[in-house]
């Protein structure tokens, strides 16, 4: 059956949970996968397991009555499921039973000092009524809760575990097609999500997610990208929160198919993503920018066995600002002999106070040839004047951070953002909910905007959005002059590429000027320490005309300590 420009004969419906069954009783979808799970097996050929919409849609029928076995709609569940099929049954049985689900990426279960802050922080913050995990995930926290007596053990202690084990498999499918009840699930206005920022310039805050803002997100991604249920999506992005755990439910809504694998297996072989891509002739893929220049310089597409053919790819979403040109046109280089197409790239822009989705360039008849500011790539394209509302229900203003005035086009400002994706807020942070979720324009009383926090430029006639980096991030220099790290974080890498690791530099204010910590390839020789560092200095110079001052290098095993202030400089 072709699916293509697919008029779906439905209405929209409130929560994504409620596309699951309607899609499940269709008979052109119920032997249709929704979720494959794909694994990089011996010899890197990939084993793989895949869950059906009928399957699906009875699991989770399934496994939801079987927690409101012990549970109450409305409580809280921390969720430590390893990535896979279990993840998706259990993220989507928690929304059909009414929970509020918090999943959270499962540390080590020895707990070791380093690897369990972020537990400690979750717990603390959202108070769970239980936790689901995996009988021998269990197993092992039993063990360090009666052989340790700290905070994190405490916490433990008062949780109540749920084996997942113990809730799957308890109906058929046959079952689901006899029950005719209500449906008792999360309602649009219900907080079913606590989705952690991912914490990459701050400590990460809980932000508060209703089932109808995610319901609304995904709709509108879906059009964005014109997602229908012939697309077939390939993503390694972690399940838990922002892109990826968006293109579960964008999944359903869009009544595609989804191939999953983790982000270990394709940061220790990204090849594998394409590969993936070939093998299942997916038209979508969401990867961050890093993605790019990483897969290029290792993505050995020559050195495996299996042939690489992009040709079936719709959309390639790049995430995660900045979005360099550059990086782009070198990746369009390497893979358009394996049949890329320019017009597949798709820069786009998020955050998970909107529950992740905001805006992407992309368009259906886009070639590829977008325009470009300060090395940047666009990631949105906004309406022509700001009376319209966009079609989508998501207003992109850029506004002075001072007066909280509209700027005008080419003057940056702070990018706020309205729409019925606007996440609720912040748990336990009040004063900062109100701050960040509750932003008004000067002079106007209706209409309330999230900040972002994120700066930005609309440039052109066609207004192109560029986001431009993080305005806590911004670097102050004399005579007022700013600077955003990145490009400076950019130029320190183009000096020695073979000698410093991509995308682990930072850069930041310190006594006055400009410092930079840059972590070493392995092998590198500390002979080479001070050409490095005087290389470093004149890169940046020569390409942002800003002087740098203390420089410090970190060997490349150091640099998860010295993001914890324990980390021995090298040079």
């Amino acid at each position: 059956m072709n699916h293509e420009n697919y008029d779906l004969c439905f209405p929209d419906q409130p929560v994504v949970d409620l596309y699951l069954p309607i899609w499940a009783n269709l008979p052109a979808f119920r032997h249709k996968p929704a979720f494959v799970w794909a694994e990089d097996g011996p010899a890197h050929v990939s084993d793989s397991s895949a869950l059906t919409y009928e399957q699906l849609n009875a699991s989770v029928q399934s496994i939801s009555s079987q927690l409101l076995l012990s549970l109450q709609r409305g409580d809280t569940v921390v969720i430590l499921c390893a990535p896979g099929l279990e993840l998706v049954e259990i993220m989507f049985a928690c929304q059909r039973a009414g929970l509020l689900a918090v999943p959270v990426v499962p540390p080590h279960p020895s707990f070791a000092s380093d690897n369990h802050h972020h537990l400690v922080r979750v717990l603390s913050q959202a108070k769970p009524k239980a936790a689901l995990a995996a009988r021998s995930y269990i197993n092992r926290v039993r063990e360090y809760v009666a052989s340790s007596n700290n905070k994190l053990s405490d916490l433990l202690q008062m949780l109540r575990w749920i084996e997942t084990e113990d809730v799957k498999g308890q109906m058929k499918v046959g079952d689901v097609q006899r029950n005719s009840s209500p449906y008792q699930g999360c309602k649009a206005n219900d907080v079913y999500l606590i989705q952690y920022t991912s914490g990459a310039t701050g400590i990460p805050k809980p932000v508060l997610v209703t089932a109808g803002a995610a319901a609304h997100n995904v709709r509108v991604a879906r059009r964005a990208y014109d997602l229908h249920p012939n697309s077939v999506i390939v993503s390694w992005l972690p399940q838990y929160h922002d892109c990826g755990l968006m293109f579960l439910l964008l999944t359903i809504v869009s009544g595609a198919t989804c191939v999953l694998t983790s982000p270990n297996a394709f940061i220790n072989r990204p090849r594998l993503w394409l590969e993936l891509i070939t093998e299942y002739k997916a038209t979508c893929t969401p990867v961050p920018s890093f993605t790019l220049p990483l897969v290029v310089r290792r993505g050995g597409v020559d050195k495996g066995t299996s042939s690489i053919n992009l040709w079936s790819m719709k959309n390639l979403i790049i995430i995660n600002e900045p979005i360099y040109k550059a990086s782009v046109e070198e990746f369009v280089e390497v893979f358009r002999p394996y049949g890329l197409n320019p017009s597949t790239i798709s820069p786009s822009y998020g955050l998970a106070e909107n529950c992740t989705f905001v805006s992407t360039a992309w368009r259906s008849e886009s070639n590829g040839n977008f325009p470009v500011h300060k090395s940047l790539l666009p990631s949105a394209k906004l309406p022509s004047s700001r009376e319209e509302i966009m079609e989508e229900e998501i207003e992109i203003l850029v506004v002075n951070e001072e007066t909280h005035e509209p700027a005008d086009d080419g003057v940056e400002g702070e990018i706020w953002i309205s729409s019925p994706s606007n996440a609720s807020g912040y748990l336990g942070h009040p004063t900062l909910t109100h701050e960040v979720f509750n932003a008004r324009l000067r002079n106007k009383v209706a209409g309330c905007f999230v900040r972002t926090q994120d700066r930005g430029i609309v440039m052109g006639h066609e207004r192109y959005l560029y986001i431009t980096g993080r305005a806590s991030d911004i670097i102050k220099q004399a005579g007022g002059q700013e600077i955003h790290p990145h490009y400076i974080e950019t130029a320190a890498y183009k000096s020695g590429p073979r000698l410093i690791r991509a995308g682990c530099l930072a850069a930041f204010e310190f006594l006055g000027s400009v410092a930079i910590v840059a972590e070493l390839q392995r092998g590198v020789e500390t002979s080479l320490l001070m050409k490095i560092c005087e290389g470093i200095r004149d890169g940046v110079l020569r390409e942002e005309k800003i002087g740098v001052g203390a420089v410090v290098i970190v060997e490349w095993k150091c640099s998860k300590d010295y993001f914890w202030e324990s980390a021995e400089m090298v040079g």
